[in-house]
């Protein structure tokens, strides 16, 4: 009876470990997601070349720092919201700490601003930054198309 129980008990880890790897191939890795950024960017701005070349290290410069950002804020707020009992999470410090991710984040936002203007002409410029935005309302659309919401007409 026990040997059963212990194979059930490996069968059941065996199995878990099955779905959670499954999972993870489900979700692009960060390094794959910034790949497929670029790519987009560079197909819909119609880069140069050498305009890849120039601002390719930019554009992943950012990214990186831009997902250190949202890894440090997304480990903040988890143990934020986690309180013990009843206790209300302190929303005024949550309140400074969301102010203080967009002025962060804006700030980033001007240096790749100013980096990419010295190797970007203004038009390219522009082509760039609006394959950026095309790029997040695809990738919403493509997540809100995988995971329909109960509470969301169709």
């Amino acid at each position: 009876m026990k040997a059963t129980k212990q194979t059930f008990l490996v069968i059941l880890i065996l199995l878990s470990a099955i779905v959670n790897a499954q999972e993870n191939e489900k979700r692009p890795k960060v390094d794959e997601m910034h790949a497929r950024k670029w790519q987009f960017i560079v197909e819909q701005a119609q880069l140069t070349p050498k305009e890849v070349e120039s601002a390719q290290p930019i554009f992943m410069e950012y990214e990186k720092m831009i997902w250190n950002e949202h890894e440090k804020n997304r480990d903040f707020f988890k143990s934020a919201m986690k309180k013990k009992g009843n206790e209300k999470p302190d929303y005024s410090a949550l309140n400074d700490h969301y102010a203080e991710i967009d002025l962060i984040q804006g700030q980033l936002f001007k240096a790749y601003h100013l980096k990419l203007r010295k190797v970007l002409q203004p038009e390219s410029l522009f082509k760039y930054y609006h394959a950026e935005r095309e790029f997040k309302r695809k990738l919403l659309k493509d997540i809100q198309d995988h995971h329909p919401r109960e509470d969301r007409p169709q």
